[in-house]
């Protein structure tokens, strides 16, 4: 079983930065795809990156591509999310998520972090 932890979130004006990280507990973490999701008021979650167990392969939503950057430290047990350029239209709460590398649905989830980006 792996438990995952939040953590960056946080109000920031329209053209700024944040990273969100997660901390990982369990001893599947180094073999566990990761993914950062995100849901924003009314709307469904949507994913937004996910990057693969050696960390060697990404993959980004297109309303994120080129101003967010997904990495992870498995020495750390640790998955980033760095967020440049941000826009209004990122406000949403960002869920950190894992499966196991072969498994087709998201096992593990956060609890969530609330990102909010002002005009």
């Amino acid at each position: 079983q792996v438990q995952l932890v939040e953590s960056g979130g946080g109000l920031v004006q329209a053209g700024g930065s944040l990273r969100l990280s997660c901390a990982a507990s369990g001893r599947t973490f180094s073999t566990s795809v990761m993914a950062w999701f995100r849901q924003a008021p009314g709307k469904e979650r949507e994913f937004v990156a996910r990057i693969n167990s050696s960390g060697a392969t990404t993959y980004y939503a297109d309303s994120v591509k080129g101003r967010f950057t997904i990495s992870r430290d498995n020495a750390k047990n640790t998955v980033y999310l760095q967020m440049n350029s941000l826009k209004p239209e990122d406000t949403a709460v960002y869920y950190c998520a894992g499966r196991r590398t072969g498994v087709s649905s998201y096992g593990y989830w956060g609890q969530g972090t609330q990102v909010t980006v002002s005009s």
